[in-house]
Parts: C-alpha cells; structure tokens; sequence
C-alpha cells in the first residue's frame, strides 16, 4: 500500500481509542506525530502507556505538554480525588463526574496550533457518540464547529478527523481487529478511570462500555466487522 504523504497529528491518551486510530492512521499515513496532555489528572499510567505506545509503533515526533492550570479551572472527578468517579457532575447533574469542562476545547485549541506551526494537514481526535459517557464535547456538532473556527482564526484549512465518531465500541474493536492489533489493545492500553492498565477495574463506566463492546464483537466478530465496513471507510 503507498501511504499517504501528507502529515497527521494524533490527540493521544493512550486509551483504546486513541490508541486504535494511531494504529489506524500508522498503516495509512508516512507521518504520524502525537500529542499527550498533562492536565494533573489523578492517575499518570495513561501518560506512560502513550510514551510506551508511540514509540511502539514508530510515530514520527511524540510531544507532551503541560497543562496542569486545568486542575484549577475545572471541576471533575478526573483532576479531584474528593468528587467520586460514580457520582454526576457537580456543576451539572445531568452529566458524569468524570466529564473535565473545557478539556477537549483546549486539546483541539492547542493541538491545532502545534499543527499549524509544524504543517500538519490533520488533526485527529478518538471522539465517539454511540457508546460514550455522555460528555456534550464528544458531539459531531461540537468537533465540527471547532475545525470551523480554527479554519477561521487561522486561515488554514487544517481539518480534524473523528473516524470513530459513529462507531459501536464492537466496531472499533473490529476496527483494531482489522488491523490485527486487538490483543495488543487489550493488553496495553489504559481505559479505566482509576488508572488500571490492561483490565482495568471493570466497574467503572469506562471499563463497563469497554467490556461490554468487547464481548459484543467477540460473540460474534464476522457479524461486527460486516457492520464496520458498512458504515467505515478504511482508506479515509
């Protein structure tokens, strides 16, 4: 396969999403950068596994940048060991503990200007609306209206790209599947919200929709990779 040459720039956490579009976007792509953000969040194995993981597959510059001021600004149980994981937000009931306001505003905010100073075409985001933890910054509309003001406040035409937005967790463990990558996502990626690489803690919410996708596309993989390829395009 001749890979594209144009560059892309991974928002990577080193989870199983983020980490499933690298994988993605490594078999598609020359040039591949990540970018990992230190926002004082209570657990720092998900910034070790993305050092881990990059360097595993070969990313052309992997950068870390600090923004632990966040802790200061933002409520969640993400930056603050006193709000619990299982609880809903403090500030808005209708949402989880866990969501960090502004997190994504400032990921996609600062990724785009490292992308723009280094000339990268594509900002890339593991975003997903089917089964996620009902954070209002995962939405298509937001990820949309962001590339349009970044396009706009720096005339550029650097354009994001959310390739698990409309994914089942199943699918995109077919997705990693495809990619014969799915044992190395079990095994070293981290989901759970209390830090715990691999199995995680399997009780909170990120680690019951990971499971639970997990053993969906499991019982039956031939039926979800079917539905992968009907709503996914692999050369995109």
């Amino acid at each position: 396969m001749n890979k594209n040459t144009k560059k892309i720039l991974i928002v990577f956490s080193g989870g199983q999403d983020s980490t499933t579009c690298l994988i993605h976007y490594a078999n598609l792509y020359k040039e591949i950068y990540c970018i990992t953000f230190d926002y004082n969040q209570l657990h720092k194995s998900e910034i070790h596994s993305s050092r881990f993981i990059s360097k595993y597959f070969g990313v052309k510059k992997h950068i870390f940048i600090d923004i632990k001021f966040l802790q200061n600004l933002s409520k969640s149980s993400l930056t603050d060991k006193n709000i619990s994981i299982c609880n809903n937000h403090p500030l808005n009931s209708l949402l989880p503990s866990t969501f960090v306001p502004g997190r994504n505003i400032l990921f996609l905010t600062l990724s785009s200007i490292y992308a723009f100073n280094n000339q990268i075409d594509f900002v890339v985001l593991g975003v997903n609306t089917i089964d996620f933890s009902g954070y209002p910054d995962c939405r298509n509309e937001f990820i949309k209206a962001m590339n349009h003001v970044v396009q706009i406040g720096m005339d550029c035409q650097i354009s994001f790209k959310v390739p698990l937005m409309n994914l089942s967790k199943a699918e995109i463990w077919s997705l990693s599947d495809y990619w014969n990558s799915s044992k190395f996502i079990l095994n070293h990626t981290i989901t759970c919200y209390k830090g715990l690489i691999g199995n995680g803690c399997g009780k909170c919410q990120a680690c019951i929709i990971r499971y639970e996708g997990f053993n969906k596309w499991k019982s039956n993989p031939s039926y979800y990779m079917k539905k992968l390829k009907e709503k996914f395009n692999f050369f995109d």
